[in-house]
């Protein structure tokens, strides 16, 4: 007999658990928040690291992460701007994203089969915040009752003149690339 009330949980606890073992983080130091507060990277932002390859290794996986953990997407996607070139400053970014995950390491995504079939989307964007380039960063997500079924977050490819215009830009993107 089949359960009425049966969800799916999706969550990645072993291969983050497997990648903070990697990372070589050993204290118990944890994060509240995958990034600092008005955190505002730079291409040099002190000095470069010697072998890089830790690095990337490390950023590619909290990529692959995200497919469960869109909490991080906005970390993950700031910190993969550096892959060229990464910093000490960097290095340090990625080192919090980690201690967040070792104190969320079960959180994940949770779909129910009592939620409702209502659709709901949400967007967003900053204006002019990378102090690079001066693109807007938009993201959107999407629900379906109480469920996330779709997100994504994305640097504006030209630079927005004004925060509305940048807001209109994640609006027109969600549209162009969700049309339902």
């Amino acid at each position: 007999m089949e359960d009425k009330y049966t969800c799916t949980y999706l969550g990645q606890a072993k291969y983050t658990s497997n990648l903070l073992s990697r990372s070589g983080i050993t204290d118990k130091k944890v994060a509240s928040t995958p990034l600092e507060h008005n955190l505002h990277l730079a291409l040099n932002a002190g000095p470069p690291l010697r072998d890089p390859t830790l690095y990337r290794h490390l950023v590619g996986s909290l990529v692959y992460l995200t497919v469960t953990r869109p909490d991080i997407a906005y970390a993950v996607h700031t910190v993969s701007q550096f892959m060229s070139a990464p910093c000490s400053d960097h290095y340090a970014t990625v080192l919090r994203i980690l201690r967040y995950l070792k104190s969320t390491m079960f959180h994940g995504l949770f779909f129910s089969s009592t939620s409702s079939l209502i659709l709901r989307g949400f967007s967003d964007a900053d204006w002019d915040s990378d102090i690079t380039d001066r693109r807007s960063t938009t993201g959107y997500c999407f629900f379906l009752g109480d469920s996330l079924i779709s997100w994504r977050n994305k640097k504006q490819s030209l630079t927005s003149r004004s925060s509305t215009e940048a807001e209109y830009r994640a609006l027109a993107f969600k549209k162009k690339r969700n049309k339902f």
